[in-house]
């Protein structure tokens, strides 16, 4: 099983009414969650930890969850609201305004970390919901404890404007980064990251503070494996837009990636040191091939394991 822990919330996505006015649609998301849904879509048994709200919205989330074959019996469930990001989409890219404030996914406290499940192979942590706040540093210790055990996955999604304290989110990526086995970055993330300078530099150098497996996407440009060993790089197939958005596809991609692994019984902290480079670029191609599906169609709607084949 795979652990995904980080945000559930409600995308508010703007779109014409009969009208002619703007009206916001509801639709489940979350960067975390969209990685927990896919991966119950493609077959690998995934389970959600994250706080989740009593009202109305949660509900939506906890049904969405479900139909994907989600587990979320370890999620603590509060009367406090939940998480939403309106979006308006412009040139099929997203733009997002955040109400976050008290809610049930950033008091998520240290208390309710909970015993890590028998059979988990991996966890996967990533989003906003290490931003700031308690969940932040819950999600945290949360990473630093399995770290020793089990194989971790972190991709921080970085969005400079939803940071409250730079200075104490870089150090939190910091040390996250050098409890990870696996990280994920957006080519913007990495600059955000660690500065100007070219994409295979920066992620050699990420390499050095601990991870075993360094992924760097770049939109059109495709995505690129760096190991100590070898870097590998997979080109994107075009998709057109016009119909559709890139909503999820960054999540959808992890979930490929953990998918492969996972079906090639290669979660574990020796194998991914050791990954080699058929292997990681296996994973990729099959990342690649899962967010080619999830920005075909609006919205973040991870493929079904037999949309692949």
């Amino acid at each position: 099983m795979i652990l995904n822990c980080g945000e559930a919330l409600i995308d508010m996505v703007a779109g014409e009414m009969s009208d002619g006015q703007t009206g916001f649609v509801p639709h489940s998301g979350g960067a975390v969650m969209n990685t927990a849904v896919a991966l119950g879509r493609l077959g690998v048994p995934s389970s959600f930890f994250a706080g989740l709200s009593s009202d109305l919205f949660g509900a939506q989330l906890k049904a969405h969850l479900n139909a994907s074959h989600v587990s979320f019996d370890l999620c603590p469930i509060s009367d406090e609201p939940t998480t939403l990001a309106f979006v308006q989409l412009e040139n099929g890219q997203a733009k997002y305004a955040f109400f976050d404030e008290n809610t049930a996914l950033r008091n998520l406290a240290l208390a309710d970390i909970p015993t890590i499940p028998t059979g988990t192979k991996a966890l996967f942590f990533g989003g906003i919901s290490l931003a700031y706040g308690p969940c932040a540093t819950t999600y945290e210790q949360m990473l630093v404890d399995v770290s020793s055990d089990l194989v971790t996955m972190l991709d921080p999604n970085i969005r400079p404007s939803f940071i409250r304290d730079e200075t104490a989110f870089r150090a939190r990526l910091t040390r996250m980064i050098g409890a990870s086995d696996i990280l994920k970055l957006s080519d913007e993330d990495l600059e955000w990251l660690e500065g100007e300078g070219s994409i295979a530099d920066l992620a050699k150098g990420l390499l050095s503070k601990g991870v075993k497996l360094v992924l760097i996407t770049q939109g059109g440009d495709g995505a690129t494996a760096y190991h100590a060993d070898y870097a590998v790089h997979v080109p994107t197939i075009p998709v057109d837009l016009s119909n559709s958005d890139t909503i999820g596809a960054g999540d959808t991609f992890n979930a490929g990636i953990l998918a492969s692994l996972h079906e090639n019984n290669l979660l574990s902290k020796g194998t991914i040191a050791g990954l080699s480079k058929a292997d990681a670029e296996a994973a990729l191609i099959y990342g690649m091939k899962a967010a080619r599906v999830t920005v075909s169609r609006k919205g973040a709607n991870p493929p079904w394991k037999h949309e692949l084949s």
